[in-house]
């Protein structure tokens, strides 16, 4: 049983379910970067950038293309609007203006997500990505920008434990790691895999699964907009969220790393994930 310490993340945000869809669409995310943006660069760091962008080769001329599924709140989710808004979305966002891009965001269904930057079709994955050995095969990874925790949702009044999840139907969004985690440690008849986790959720209202194995961010997300539903107080897995570029386009990793220090260092990433995700004080 893959078991961790517990890791306390509170979210302000109440989103509801209808509003986090939107497979499909693509997005000009203006107001993520500029969102993103927001905090000040000095002139050296301002040239650097220039520089940079200057170096790299990306899918469209003058963009940053990211991949995303925009079904996991809140790292990704849709407004009223239909624009892909959240942490990944903002810190994207950054990480263009950074190399003097326009960031452009294309929403698409988590496995689509990751096929596009291995086939050249986006610049980078931000999806809630963490790092697996399969995923290593076909793509490289930037340095870590955020802590994931695998939790487990059921409903009120269940029988659902930690000890007793390889007796359940669980359900998980297709080609997470939740889904190959889950796979692995209980078998494929006790998983159900669904395009994304909006659906899994839904599914457990609906007494078809018996849990739900899903990140701990848009778990929250998900049980404050169903009354009824729980989280299991011991976390599953923890795991380092990672942004995907092709296999072997080290300019591409190189830059987006760069981008991720200058934004550390200057307290940006920091401040746009307490936006969504508040730290408890």
């Amino acid at each position: 049983m893959k078991k961790i310490l517990a890791m306390t993340m509170a979210l302000a945000m109440s989103l509801s379910l209808v509003a986090c869809g939107g497979n499909g669409a693509t997005s000009s995310a203006g107001s993520a970067s500029s969102q993103g943006a927001a905090s000040s660069q000095g002139a050296a760091s301002s040239q650097a950038s220039s520089a940079t962008a200057g170096e790299l080769t990306t899918v469209e001329e003058g963009k940053l293309i990211m991949s995303t599924n925009a079904a996991f709140p809140p790292y990704e989710m849709t407004d009223d609007t239909g624009a892909v808004v959240g942490i990944d979305a903002e810190i994207a966002g950054a990480i263009a203006e950074k190399l003097g891009l326009e960031l452009v965001i294309d929403d698409m269904d988590f496995d689509a997500a990751q096929l596009a930057v291995q086939q050249g079709k986006s610049d980078i994955c931000m999806a809630g990505l963490s790092i697996t050995e399969d995923r290593l095969l076909v793509m490289d990874f930037s340095d870590s920008y955020a802590t994931g925790v695998q939790v487990v949702i059921t409903t009120e009044g269940s029988d659902v434990t930690l000890d007793n999840l390889g007796e359940k139907m669980i359900g998980t969004q297709r080609a997470t790691t939740g889904n190959i985690y889950c796979t692995d440690e209980y078998g494929e008849e006790h998983v159900v895999s669904y395009d994304d986790g909006i659906v899994a959720v839904q599914d457990l209202m609906n007494g078809k699964v018996d849990c739900v194995v899903i990140d701990q961010a848009p778990a929250q997300e998900f049980v404050a907009a169903n009354p009824g539903l729980v989280i299991l107080d011991t976390p599953w897995v923890e795991e380092e969220y990672s942004i995907g570029v092709a296999k072997g386009n080290t300019a591409m990793l190189d830059a987006v790393n760069s981008a991720l220090a200058e934004l550390t260092s200057e307290g940006t990433l920091q401040s746009i994930i307490e936006k969504y995700i508040p730290t408890e004080g």
